[in-house]
């Protein structure tokens, strides 16, 4: 592998994906709207990736080993993923989401009524044991191109299956050869999403942190662990989807205690019309990370991990 196209990739783990890669002596590309200039040694391209036009004029004359895709999130870009670099890669990575196998809205996509399956089969995916890859086949997954992937506001609140449809799409094409990696809960140093300062902040002001009574686990991946597995995935030969996560789940009481270390904090169910915090879940939302250890990458855990980047968020260090 010597040349990449990494699409996106100009904030949070995607930074880091792009620098981790032309330092191991990859020739490296960036495609976004060029709102932030990439790292230096780094090519840049501009073009909206939603606008055929300028995304074939900017890619025109070029191919790669292999496009990292940071950014497809509708079955819309998908498609025109498929059209623009057809013949143009040798291998389409797509950086997907725990959230594809979050399929319960009683609202349907986006609060539209629509839905799709659950589960391969139709049935619930499985409420007490990890989830594996095959829980959501991109292969069997149905795509509903007429849904308003245009529309922002549907797309911020159908955002799980804006991916499963992108994946579907991705897969079903034939034009190269697809893999999509499902990350967990990603945190790091540069989260832009402020979930973790919601906690920290509640607990500094003594607000009750809002747990559902249930307080289930879930998955999570720290941004450089991301970052590391999407470089070298982007090396390998493997396809279809694969999980990605740091073992060691994680309930949201967890996570207050390690971010309170130490000191009194509270919690309390949602009330009517409350939302829960981030991270507090439910239902049992753990991922099987399994066919990641068997492709041959490490994972590391998460209390070896979380406890120095919430160090870090505060702007201190870990005591010797």
């Amino acid at each position: 592998m010597e040349n990449v196209l990494v699409i996106g990739g100009n904030r949070y783990f995607g930074r880091q994906l792009v620098t981790r890669l032309r330092d191991s002596g990859v020739r490296v590309s960036v495609l976004n709207r060029g709102s932030t200039p990439p790292p230096p040694g780094v090519t840049a391209l501009v073009a909206d990736r939603a606008d055929e036009k300028a995304l074939t004029a900017a890619l025109a004359g070029r191919d790669f080993d292999t496009v990292i895709d940071q950014v497809c999130y509708t079955p819309r870009q998908a498609e025109l993923a498929v059209r623009a670099f057809a013949g143009r890669t040798g291998r389409y990575l797509m950086t997907s989401t725990i959230e594809v196998y979050d399929t319960g809205d009683p609202g349907g996509i986006g609060g539209t009524g629509v839905t799709g399956v659950t589960g391969v089969t139709g049935e619930p995916c499985p409420a007490d044991r990890p989830l594996a890859e095959s829980a959501v086949d991109p292969a069997a997954w149905p795509v509903r191109l007429e849904l308003p992937w245009t529309d922002p506001e549907f797309v911020d609140t159908s955002y799980g299956e804006g991916k499963r449809q992108a994946e579907a799409v991705l897969t079903r094409s034939g034009a190269f050869p697809f893999v999509s990696v499902r990350l967990g809960h990603v945190l790091g140093a540069t989260d832009f999403t402020g979930r973790l300062a919601h906690y920290a902040e509640r607990i500094e002001t003594g607000a009750p942190v809002l747990v559902h009574p249930g307080n289930l686990p879930s998955s999570y991946t720290h941004e450089a662990e991301a970052a590391a597995f999407l470089a070298w995935a982007a090396a390998e030969e493997f396809t279809g989807p694969v999980n990605l996560s740091s073992h060691g789940e994680l309930t949201a009481t967890d996570l207050c205690d390690l971010i309170a270390a130490g000191r009194p904090y509270r919690t309390a169910a949602p009330g009517p019309g409350e939302q829960a915090s981030p991270f507090s879940f439910d239902r049992y939302y753990g991922m099987d990370n399994s066919r990641a250890q068997r492709l041959g990458h490490p994972l590391s855990h998460t209390r070896d991990w979380l406890p120095g980047l919430l160090a870090a968020t505060r702007g201190q260090e870990l005591p010797a």
